[in-house]
């Protein structure tokens, strides 16, 4: 009997240590996915109820990637590499060839039917600066069909630097789309029911004035995000390779600006005592049904500080949250990240 006994024990034993072993490990920690990835964008998608991470392929000297990856997620911790839905080097994007950096993704009902709206920036194949183009899908992780032309071609009139780092945002009290632009200025314009054409006469210069690099000094990245009655614009300062690199942010009234500067307005920065460095370009992501904030950013690999430091970044998350009277907290960047979220 006890050697029967004994040999139901370890066989329950050996079926749970199985299934154990089958069960997918739960790993939080920073950055979130394995490899160089930068300027990353993150969409709750209401039509999977998931997230998703859609980040720059990074690597590359001279930020020289030419394709986007996806990654999906249950709960901001545990990312499922979704493969590579774009890629500039083939016939997916006829009028660019590499330089794919910094996207922006919308979902929207169109008809009654979920579409996915995917802006990023790429050099086009004649030359020139850079461009801003979108593609489109029915899913979160694609197939997506570009445009075929770029959305944004030229700069805005009488402005100096270059058309990269877009931000999409829908307003949610008047259901307008809105797009956002600019390396060393930013721009706004209305986007047309369509999400892949501009309102003709709509852009604005919308540039926070002033500053220096030890605060809000605009450099680019601009990313707007609402709440209680509230635009917030968030963007990068400094030079991407720079340690200093960090984000800043102002407030708005309206959609289209004008910001007004925080009193404090550094909201997330280096913290070299901990090896934490290059902290920017950053999208948010707010749990559906609840005031639970999250920014996702990109920072420095610490091997690479004197080595490419601009092109070895890597994706992380951390929370953010507000204080009583609106104005953002300082976000404390971290090694360990973030605990899985429920929804």
């Amino acid at each position: 009997m006890k050697k029967k006994l004994l040999t139901l024990a370890m066989g329950l034993f050996v079926f749970q240590s199985a299934l154990l072993a089958k069960a997918p490990e739960s790993k939080n920690g920073n950055p979130v996915v394995p490899g160089f990835h930068a300027d990353p964008e993150i969409l709750y998608s209401q039509q999977t109820g998931k997230f998703y991470l859609y980040p720059t392929s990074d690597g590359h000297p001279g930020w020289g990637g030419y394709s986007f990856k996806v990654y999906s997620s249950d709960d901001l911790v545990n990312w499922i590499d979704e493969g590579t839905f774009l890629d500039l080097k083939t016939d997916q994007v006829p009028w660019a060839t590499g330089n794919a950096w910094a996207p922006a993704i919308e979902e929207r009902m169109i008809n009654g039917t979920y579409k996915y709206f995917f802006y990023y920036s790429g050099h086009p194949v004649d030359g020139g600066g850079k461009q801003i183009g979108v593609a489109v899908a029915d899913s979160p992780t694609g197939p997506f069909t570009d445009l075929g032309k770029p959305l944004i071609d030229k700069l805005p009139e009488g402005i100096r630097g270059q058309n990269i780092d877009v931000d999409v945002f829908v307003d949610p009290v008047s259901d307008i789309p809105y797009i956002y632009w600019g390396n060393g200025f930013a721009a706004v314009a209305e986007l047309n029911e369509d999400m892949v054409s501009l309102k003709p006469e709509t852009t604005r210069i919308i540039t926070p004035e002033g500053g220096t690099l030890a605060d809000y000094n605009y450099r680019e990245g601009l990313y707007v995000f609402y709440r209680n009655g509230l635009y917030y614009f968030l963007w990068s300062v400094d030079d991407t390779g720079s340690p200093n690199y960090h984000v800043a942010y102002g407030t708005s009234t309206s959609p289209m600006g004008p910001i007004t500067v925080a009193d404090d307005p550094v909201i997330l920065i280096q913290k070299p005592e901990e090896e934490i460095y290059g902290t920017a370009h950053n999208s948010v992501i707010r749990i559906p049904g609840r005031d639970e904030w999250y920014i996702v950013y990109h920072r420095i690999n610490k091997n690479y500080l004197n080595d490419g430091p601009g092109y070895h970044r890597e994706v992380c998350i951390d929370k953010m949250e507000f204080n009583a009277d609106g104005t953002i907290k300082k976000v404390i960047p971290t090694h360990e990240g973030i605990q899985p979220v429920k929804r």
